[in-house]
């Protein structure tokens, strides 16, 4: 049995997912989907609209085979890392082949991309950390960075969302020497951060905007989003009265900055260069995580990355717990979220080639992965009412989604 894998965050799933899904089997001549999906939080660091059991059912619904978690310390971070998290799982699970959305659409510029890279590594390197000293943020950095090597002009633009994704896909392929191929299919009809639904192919940030803005599913959502996904999200919304979003937690998260010590906050992941003061400072007088989000910023620390600092504020994930991580240099377990018999054959064809530990609920070894990922399920479901959270965080021990 061929496996091919996919890379995702369905936040929510919706008709361009399905398309990625589809067209992904079709390319790759695969009988079995696997997805690696983040959790409850996402890689830019906002809490996922609904949580990962609802949006794992939707993915078995609408076609994906077997869906495994990318821990937590893994999805909310910067691309590369976020990309060996999800290329080792796939590894791990002997996984043949990885299909990835982008904007360019064909796969052999990436490797051109990759093999420039090699070639110019130094003065790429050289180019970021002068673009750095002058305040700029790393993605914008990166951006200047790899112009000066050619790689904006040329056929993958690296400023675009998801070449830079596929690029990190790509990069930890070779680098780690995995034997997987890439793939990749072109983006259809809709920009990534395009905020206006204009056809039955919108992008995620589009619909949770329209979602967020109304207590029922507008129509023009409906028409964008396949029915498992309209199904669960009425019925996640019926059972627990939210929508998941930044603003749901901005109580909590004020509470958490005000009330921790500077040196405290300065040990969270990603709270560099006295950063600290300035959330003390300006957290004071914000009376939304919006408007606080919009003084706080600036040219060199970006929303996305003060929205990961503020999920790591959240969840209390401290440098020292990711720099151990990365000593590891290991995935220590795969966590399967849900399967279909397809992908339930495929996980017994496996099990005895694989040294990785597959758990079927999260471990409770009090490895440094499991512990993180305890922590971000209470801080996800903190905002519900204590029967929903008692109700929701149960599904941590139950046996995986089936379908």
């Amino acid at each position: 049995m061929e496996a091919c894998g996919l890379i995702v965050e369905y936040n929510p799933f919706h008709n361009g997912h399905l398309y990625h899904l589809t067209k992904s089997k079709e390319q790759s001549n695969a009988s079995c989907l696997i997805a690696v999906m983040s959790g409850n939080f996402l890689q830019r660091g906002e809490p996922a609209i609904i949580d990962k059991f609802q949006r794992t059912e939707i993915a078995l619904r609408s076609g994906v085979d077997l869906v495994v978690e990318l821990p937590y310390a893994y999805a909310v971070q910067h691309s590369d890392l976020f990309s060996y998290g999800a290329i080792t799982t796939l590894a791990n699970l002997f996984c043949p082949t990885v299909c990835f959305g982008s904007e360019h659409g064909e796969i052999e510029d990436f490797f051109s991309a990759y093999n420039v890279l090699v070639k110019e590594k130094q003065t790429f390197q050289a180019e970021l950390h002068h673009y750095l000293g002058q305040g700029l943020s790393f993605p914008e950095a990166s951006k200047h960075a790899y112009a000066s090597i050619g790689l904006t002009e040329g056929s993958v633009d690296l400023s675009s969302p998801n070449n830079i994704l596929g690029f990190s896909y790509v990069k930890a392929i070779k680098e780690y020497g995995y034997s997987i191929q890439p793939m990749t299919i072109e983006r259809t009809s809709n920009q990534f951060h395009q905020e206006t639904i204009t056809s039955s192919i919108a992008s995620a940030t589009s619909i949770r905007k329209e979602l967020l803005a109304s207590k029922e599913i507008p129509n023009k959502v409906k028409q964008a989003i396949p029915v498992p996904t309209f199904e669960a999200l009425e019925d996640y919304y019926e059972k627990t009265g939210v929508w998941h979003d930044w603003e749901h937690y901005f109580s909590l998260l004020k509470y958490r900055i005000q009330t921790m010590p500077l040196t405290e906050l300065e040990s969270i992941h990603g709270v560099e260069e006295g950063l600290e003061y300035r959330l003390k400072r300006t957290v004071e007088s914000a009376v939304s995580f919006n408007d606080w989000m919009q003084t706080l910023k600036t040219k060199r620390y970006t929303w996305t990355r003060l929205q990961r600092i503020c999920t790591h504020i959240l969840t209390n994930t401290k440098k020292v717990d990711i720099e151990k991580m990365k000593e590891t240099n290991t995935l220590p377990y795969v966590r399967v979220l849900g399967m279909t018999k397809t992908g339930q054959d495929y996980l017994h064809q496996i099990k005895k080639e694989t040294d990785i530990p597959i758990y079927t609920k999260l471990p409770t070894d009090n490895s440094l992965l499991s512990v993180v990922e305890q922590r971000a399920t209470d801080a996800y479901y903190s905002i519900l009412s204590p029967q929903n959270q008692i109700k929701l965080k149960r599904q941590e021990v139950l046996p995986p989604i089936r379908v």
